[in-house]
């Protein structure tokens, strides 16, 4: 599905609505730091790895939805790791990076399971826009409209101002629909209660501060209760909601 990051871009998330996962694999770090930011503003989860073996590894613990990969590799060739990628991961779209240009390496990465080839120098939209392309047909995104919060199962529609949470409705006053707006906002973000009441009152409370607590309160008897907490409370620190664990 996708719906519209903090900056203003359509983002594409899991079916669990959780942000897609993408794992960045080369050996030249300062390119695989500048794609994985490229693609964290996109809003994806983005690890990296520097080698074969390397990828390997965060790809059995990190279930990437998609990979970018290096063909050149210092420990084992790229079309090698694709082999073993697909052993566990066999669905995973792949977008291969390779300085090489002829006909027989496109043949060769494409016979071998990669879904598409990107030559350097490249330009960071190209290799973002074929990921959507590949993530889109991959069936790991689906589109749903640009008006939708959504953090595991909590949805929030911005236009309609509906909340729901599974096959759940759940109504809400003004006031709880614009607090929990701001924290899916910023999920797994610890928001204080300072910015809380400057956002959500647009005022300081002063002594006051014990109502974004109260109104915390209320939230967790609607969103919260008999399920698994989103709403956590950070002492000392403030507030935040993640998906159900």
């Amino acid at each position: 599905m996708t719906t519209t990051s903090p900056q203003g871009r359509t983002e594409l998330l899991r079916p669990d609505r959780s942000p897609v996962r993408v794992l960045v694999v080369d050996d030249e770090a300062p390119l695989a730091e500048l794609l994985s930011m490229a693609l964290r503003y996109e809003g994806w989860d983005v690890r990296s790895a520097g080698d074969g073996a390397g990828a390997l590894r965060t790809a059995r613990d990190f279930r990437p939805d998609a990979v970018v990969l290096d063909v050149m590799l210092p420990d084992m060739d790229g079309l090698a790791v694709l082999g073993r990628l697909r052993r566990d991961l066999s669905d995973v779209p792949v977008l291969f990076l390779t300085a090489r240009d002829s006909v027989e390496d496109r043949i060769a990465g494409l016979t071998a399971g990669g879904d598409d080839y990107v030559t350097k120098p490249f330009s960071l939209e190209e290799v973002v826009a074929r990921l959507r392309g590949l993530i889109r047909r991959s069936g790991t995104a689906s589109v749903r409209s640009e008006s939708t919060l959504s953090v595991g199962d909590l949805v929030l529609d911005e236009d309609s101002h509906e909340v729901s949470r599974g096959d759940d409705s759940i109504h809400l006053t003004a006031t709880e629909f614009e607090l929990l707006r701001f924290l899916m906002r910023n999920p797994r973000r610890v928001l204080s209660k300072a910015q809380i009441l400057d956002r959500v009152w647009n005022y300081d409370f002063g002594g006051q501060a014990n109502v974004v607590e109260l109104y915390i309160s209320y939230l967790r008897k609607k969103i919260d209760a008999g399920r698994t907490p989103m709403i956590h409370t950070r002492r000392g620190a403030g507030y935040l909601i993640k998906p159900g664990e």
